[in-house]
C-alpha cells in the first residue's frame, strides 16, 4: 500500500555526482524507453534501468547510483548493478545494452541469468551494444548483472537501458515502463488483507499477530498489522540498527488529530507527504521469528472526535506495551475499514523479498464479544494492478494467511481473491482492564 513518505529519508542523487550523470540531451534519438511489453523475434524491447535496476553489490565507499538516467557514477570494478525483467515465454533472449563512455575505453561483464559476456565499450554518445543470448528454460524473472573489469577512462560507463529480443520476448513480458512512476516500481508492489466483521458487529477493539520468517525481515520492510480507516499500526526495519513499533492516525479533513498521551520511550510528531496525521513511535529491536501481538481501541469522545489507541504484546519483556492514544476531530466511528498490508518504503532495496505471517485477526464488538475474523480478501496496490512487477503473493500458508513482495520472485498470487482460514475459536487472552 502506498502510505505515507514520511518514513523514507530523502536521497539527494540528482545533486550528488552530477559531473558523472547524464544530461536530457544526451538521450535524445535513443529508443524510447517504455515497451510495449510484447514484441515479434525480431522487435527490440528497452528496458530502462531507471525504474528496473538496483546496485545489489555497494562496496563501502562506492558511488555507483541509479538516477532517472539509469546506470551513473560506475567506477568501482566490485560494484555490481542488476536489471529485472519478467519473461512470460520460454526460448532464445539476445541482450543488449546501450551506454556511453565519456573517455576511454571500458571493459564490462554482462552475466545473464547465469551466464557471463564480457563486452568492450567505448565513444562519448550513447550506443548500442549487442552483449549475447542466452536459452530461457522456465518463465518469471531474469536477472542480468554489470559489473565493471578494467578501464582507461574515469569511470566506466553511463548505461541507459537494456535491450530485449528474441523468442522469449514475443508475449507476456513485463518491467516497469511508466517512467513518471519509477520511483514506486523500485519500491516494489505493496500488498494487503481487508477484513469484514460478521454483520451486525461494531468493532471497538481489534486484535492480531505478526510473525517475520527469518530473513524476510529486509531494511525498508512495514508489516502492517492493525490497519483501519484513519490510521494503521505495525512494526518497521527502518535501518540496519534500527526497528520501529508505528502508530499512525490520519487528520480529519476539517482538523489535526492531536497526541491524548504516550507510552515509555514513545516518539510523537506530526507527518506529511501523502497526507498529514499523527505519528507516534517506539524504537524497539524487534526480532524475526518472534509473534508479535497487536491490539487497537477506538471509542468515540461524546464531543465529536475519536480516541484510537494502540499496545504491543512483546515476548522479550512479557508485557504489553502502550504506544500513543491520538484524537481524531470531527469523528465519530468505532473501527472500520479493517486491513492489514506488508511494504517496502526504501526504493533502493526493491529487489529485496520480504514476507509475512498474520495471524489470529479478532475484534471485540461493543457489546463486548470477541468476534473471530477468519475471511480476508487480497488486493494490490497500482505498482501491481499497471503490471509494472509481478512479484507479489498472499493468501492462506499452512492455515495462517501471509502476504510477500519484491525480490522478483516466479510465481506471483492473483490479487482480488478471497481466503478463509480454518477459525481457531479461541478468543485473545487480554486483560483489557489492566493495560497501560
Amino acid at each position: 500500500m502506498k502510505t505515507q513518505s514520511h518514513f523514507i529519508s530523502t536521497l539527494l542523487i540528482a545533486a550528488f555526482y552530477a559531473c558523472n550523470i547524464s544530461s536530457n540531451n544526451d538521450l535524445e534519438g535513443l529508443s524510447s524507453v517504455a515497451a510495449t511489453q510484447n514484441a515479434t523475434a525480431t522487435d527490440t524491447l528497452h528496458v530502462a534501468l531507471a525504474g528496473n535496476a538496483y546496485v545489489t553489490n555497494l562496496p563501502s565507499g562506492a558511488a555507483e547510483v541509479i538516477t532517472s538516467y539509469g546506470l551513473g557514477n560506475w567506477t568501482n570494478p566490485s560494484s555490481i548493478t542488476s536489471v529485472y525483467v519478467r519473461l512470460g515465454k520460454t526460448g532464445t533472449l539476445n541482450v543488449g545494452l546501450t551506454a556511453k563512455v565519456p573517455s576511454g575505453t571500458s571493459n564490462i561483464k554482462v552475466t545473464v541469468n547465469g551466464t557471463q559476456f564480457n563486452a568492450t565499450l567505448t565513444g562519448t554518445s550513447y550506443s548500442s551494444y549487442n552483449i549475447g543470448s542466452v536459452s530461457i528454460a522456465d518463465t518469471g524473472y531474469v536477472k542480468i548483472d554489470l559489473q565493471g573489469v578494467n578501464k582507461t577512462g574515469g569511470y566506466f560507463a553511463d548505461v541507459s537501458q537494456i535491450n530485449i529480443s528474441g523468442t522469449a520476448t514475443t508475449s507476456n513480458v513485463v518491467f516497469a515502463n511508466d517512467p513518471d512512476n519509477y520511483y514506486w516500481s523500485r519500491r516494489g508492489p505493496s500488498v494487503h488483507l481487508s477484513f469484514t466483521p460478521p454483520s451486525g458487529n461494531t468493532a471497538e477493539w481489534l486484535y492480531s499477530e505478526i510473525s517475520v520468517p527469518a530473513g524476510q525481515d529486509k531494511v525498508g520492510s512495514y508489516f502492517m498489522a492493525n490497519g483501519f480507516s484513519e490510521g494503521y499500526f505495525g512494526i518497521q526495519v527502518n535501518s540496519s540498527s534500527e526497528r520501529r513499533v508505528l502508530f499512525s492516525v490520519w487528520d480529519a479533513d476539517s482538523g489535526a488529530t492531536t497526541l491524548v498521551r504516550k507510552g515509555t520511550d514513545v516518539v510523537d510528531n506530526s507527518f506529511g507527504g501523502e497526507g498529514t496525521g499523527g505519528q507516534s513511535y517506539l524504537v524497539f529491536n524487534w526480532s524475526a521469528g518472534t509473534t508479535y501481538k497487536f491490539l487497537t481501541h477506538a471509542k468515540p469522545d461524546s464531543a465529536g472526535g475519536t480516541d484510537y489507541s494502540s499496545w504491543i504484546y512483546t515476548p522479550e519483556t512479557s508485557t504489553w506495551r502502550f504506544i500513543a492514544t491520538w484524537k481524531r476531530p470531527y469523528t465519530v466511528t468505532y473501527l472500520t475499514g479493517l486491513y492489514s498490508f506488508l511494504e517496502n518504503f526504501n526504493e533502493t532495496t526493491g529487489y529485496q523479498g520480504r514476507k509475512a505471517n498474520y495471524k489470529n485477526e479478532w475484534i471485540r464488538n461493543t457489546s463486548g464479544t470477541w468476534v473471530e475474523l477468519t475471511t480476508a480478501r487480497f488486493t494490490a496496490d497500482a505498482t501491481a494492478t499497471s503490471d509494472q512487477r509481478r512479484d507479489y503473493a498472499g493468501g492462506l500458508d499452512n492455515g495462517v494467511f501471509y502476504l510477500q513482495n519484491d525480490g522478483f520472485f516466479a510465481r506471483y498470487v492473483n490479487y482480488n481473491t478471497n481466503y478463509t482460514r480454518t477459525a481457531t475459536g479461541t478468543p485473545p487472552a487480554v486483560d483489557l482492564n489492566s493495560l497501560p
